[in-house]
């Protein structure tokens, strides 16, 4: 497998994971009052939106050719490590 099909794969597992972990919290506001699902409902937005610019950024690196997919790792790699920060503070959030 070449370093870029291995790169794709590790973020799609991440990706999941991330997907799996908001539904999670999705369950959680559901189940909260109404204030606090407010809140809670905000939050899975935003990180949905973080998500979706995830989900673009591994499109992007599919698309890339197997010389070009090198200069998009940096910013794949800042962009995921954003969102990983986000959604484990919202899960510190929802866990209190």
């Amino acid at each position: 497998m070449s370093k870029k099909k291995a790169y794709e794969k590790k973020l799609k597992a991440k990706l999941d994971e991330w997907n799996a972990e908001i539904d999670k919290l999705k369950a959680k506001a559901d189940s909260a009052s109404a204030d606090a699902e407010l809140e809670y409902s905000k939050q899975i937005d935003e990180l949905r939106a973080m998500q979706k610019v995830a989900s673009k950024k591994l499109d992007e690196l599919k698309k890339a050719s197997d010389d070009a997919w090198e200069d998009l790792k940096v910013g794949i790699d800042s962009a995921w490590d954003s969102i990983g920060v986000s959604i484990k503070s919202a899960l510190s959030r929802f866990n209190k």
